[in-house]
């Protein structure tokens, strides 16, 4: 869901980034921030931004998904997506996925993105989630510290295949 049912976990301080449902005006601004590192610079592509839109408009499509940006005087300056998954297991639990958390380097080291954490551990918490997960590559070292200090555990080891 990128619309207006994303509820902030809280109204932010004076002078904050608000953190707020994407659009497609924000796509540049967000694969931006997605190739702006090693491991994005390799696999991101930022002057082919219709692959990207042709993405944004499935993931706008998709009630599971909450694909939002946190803005500064209107520029996005941190996203995340929020990805709702029911499932069988833990009773018929729900559970939710963190993916492509992003901070403008402008913005890093100052806790927004500890806000778009906290903001998608109460969203899923809304929407009766019994977990919430993600996913951080192995050689993002800083970014394991910044999870475990927000209240995540490595309990799990994480496989994938590309295709």
């Amino acid at each position: 869901m990128t619309g207006t049912e994303t509820h902030p976990a809280a109204a932010p301080a004076p002078g904050r980034p608000v953190i707020r449902p994407a659009t497609a005006e924000d796509v540049p601004a967000i694969v931006a921030m997605l190739a702006d590192d090693p491991l994005g610079a390799r696999r991101e592509s930022p002057g082919e931004l219709g692959v990207y839109r042709a993405a944004f408009a499935r993931i706008a499509a998709d009630p599971g998904q909450r694909l939002v940006v946190a803005a500064r005087d209107a520029r996005p300056v941190g996203t995340l997506q929020l990805t709702v998954i029911p499932g069988l297991s833990r009773r018929g639990a729900s559970r939710a996925l963190i993916e492509a958390v992003r901070v403008h380097a402008s913005e890093r080291g100052n806790g927004l993105g500890g806000e778009l954490i906290r903001w998608a551990v109460a969203e899923a918490r809304r929407e009766g989630c019994a977990v919430i997960q993600l996913t951080s590559d192995a050689t993002r070292t800083d970014a394991h510290r910044f999870y475990t200090r927000l209240g995540f555990t490595a309990s799990h080891v994480g496989f994938k295949m590309a295709l």
